[in-house]
């Protein structure tokens, strides 16, 4: 049986937030685009609860991209978009280490960014 191999097909984007005015005095996070590329998602968890009254759920994903010039400024502070859903993650963690070629990203959906 051949092992099926997994392919970075979907497009994503890594946003950096930006403090910009809110014309009262204080600051909000703008979204600006750091830089695109090509992912592979795999499912990890889910789960729901009861918020304010409401149903809500959030799952969470490994990530895993090329290494690339452009990811090297890449942390936590940023968001991850998925380009087809229009879906945006928190980076929950980045792994660097344990494989040269990628960079693995836990990131989750469902919770405020």
């Amino acid at each position: 049986m051949a092992m099926q191999t997994r392919r970075l097909i979907v497009p994503v984007a890594f946003d950096a937030g930006v403090k910009v005015p809110d014309g009262y005095g204080g600051d909000e996070v703008s979204w600006q685009e750091a830089f695109r590329t090509r992912a592979e998602f795999r499912y990890e968890s889910g789960r729901e609860s009861v918020d304010g009254g409401g149903l809500t759920g959030t799952a969470v994903f490994k990530v895993r991209i090329r290494t690339q010039v452009s990811a090297e400024g890449l942390t936590m502070d940023h968001r991850m978009r998925d380009l087809i859903r229009g879906i945006a993650f928190n980076i929950r963690e980045i792994d660097r280490v344990t494989d040269r070629l990628f960079i693995w990203l836990v990131v989750e959906k469902g919770v405020a960014l």
